[in-house]
């Protein structure tokens, strides 16, 4: 078979360049087919390290080249999988299983008597293993292989010299499938533990301490009512679980108005929405709380129904100007916001239990509203832990 050079050669540009793995597959496919091959498909399936998605299935069909991926989660069929050809090979340790279709092959894979069925009539499976994939190797999290099959239509199945064709090309093809899977992976990772601003300035190349952003911001405060007293009372074993599902639909209300989470305290978030138009980072996040606080309902009747305890929100909502960057020691840093600011909103959402309010406003706060459509009732001025001069504090006017 003529061409294989170059498209090994593509599939190195392809890699270096950055190309996500949909892209790989299908430039790889088209070119294969060019030079003569005859391929019906390709399959790659690589895991991922994700806080909800177990891997990623990313196809090419010759009649169908623009196919979209598939992710799955950590709920993935277990048998289904156990029972594939791939899995066979994970678990006997062999590289290459090659199949011509037949009533036989239906038995061995059920897998394969599906591609039999839609008029396949041969299947290469390969599994291409990554060394350093431990803790103390170079590779991350629990991607220590791809899979990848070729199924062809043609008479006979695939013939020798297309299986060397095809096993040529894998490893360079697994190698460009791995450099886009890890970058994929570090967004994944900045954007779970940092936030996604903050993740997103950390992989374009913000790493350098001290380096940071003076910015305007409305300033999300807040934390669980009677935190202490129902985290005391519950077995150790269901704290956490109460915590993700009270902290679950507050994110969720954050990040659907645009803020981004910087921080989690314990029961306690920080969240910023930036202000470049103040008046509207301020009625985001009140819509943001808003929805936290619908969220927060359907857990507490979810969570009764289960005989399970429930809480609500203390909230503080500030606005002012914070530095935004890279603070902490020489080779340890978070990328958070820090000033005055931070220092008054957490101040002011600890005054939420002494007033008996859900939500607390600052001055600054309120003084970005339009009081006709967003009204508010002064709750009264206080001295603040910390802070010089009394606040003068709101809370929404629900009347």
């Amino acid at each position: 078979m003529t061409g294989l050079e170059q498209i090994r050669g593509w599939i190195i540009d392809a890699g270096l360049a950055g190309l996500d793995e949909q892209r790989l597959l299908s430039g790889v496919g088209t070119r294969l087919v060019a030079a003569g091959l005859p391929l019906a498909g390709i399959t790659l399936v690589s895991d991922t390290l994700h806080p909800i998605l177990e891997g990623h299935a990313f196809l090419w069909r010759h009649d169908e080249p623009d196919m979209a991926p598939i992710a799955y989660g950590r709920d993935y069929d277990v048998a289904g999988w156990e029972a594939s050809p791939f899995s066979h090979l994970d678990r006997s340790g062999d590289r290459v299983l090659l199949r011509r279709l037949t009533p036989a092959t239906d038995t061995e894979f059920n897998y394969l008597s599906g591609l039999r069925a839609e008029g396949h009539t041969g299947y290469l499976a390969v599994i291409e293993r990554f060394g350093g994939t431990g803790l103390d190797g170079i590779g991350v999290g629990g991607m220590d292989c791809v899979y990848i099959s070729w199924t062809t239509r043609a008479d006979g199945g695939f013939d020798d010299h297309q299986v060397a064709a095809i096993l040529s090309l894998t490893p360079s093809l697994a190698l460009a499938i791995r450099s886009a899977s890890l970058a994929g992976i570090g967004h994944t990772i900045a954007r779970t533990y940092l936030g996604r601003d903050a993740g997103a300035q950390v992989m374009a190349g913000r790493i350098m301490r001290g380096v940071a952003d003076r910015m305007d911001a409305v300033l999300w405060f807040s934390d669980l009512r009677d935190w202490t007293r129902i985290s005391g009372a519950m077995p150790p074993d269901q704290v956490i679980p109460f915590l993700n599902d009270h902290v679950e639909p507050v994110v969720a209300a954050i990040h659907a108005q645009g803020g981004d989470v910087l921080k989690f305290m314990g029961d306690g978030i920080l969240a910023l929405f930036a202000a470049g138009d103040r008046p509207s980072a301020a009625v985001r996040a009140l819509t943001a709380a808003a929805e936290a606080s619908d969220g927060l309902q359907g857990v507490a009747a979810r969570r009764g129904a289960e005989g399970l305890p429930s809480t609500g929100l203390y909230l503080a909502l500030h606005a002012g100007p914070v530095f935004y960057g890279n603070i902490g020691g020489p080779d340890r840093l978070d990328f958070t916001a820090v000033g005055p600011a931070v220092n008054e909103v957490a101040r002011i959402a600890a005054m939420c239990r002494s007033v008996d309010r859900p939500m607390l406003l600052s001055e600054a706060f309120v003084e970005t509203l339009d009081r006709d459509r967003h009204p508010v009732a002064s709750v009264g001025r206080f001295a603040l832990r910390g802070v010089d001069g009394a606040q003068h504090l709101y809370t929404p006017d629900t009347r």
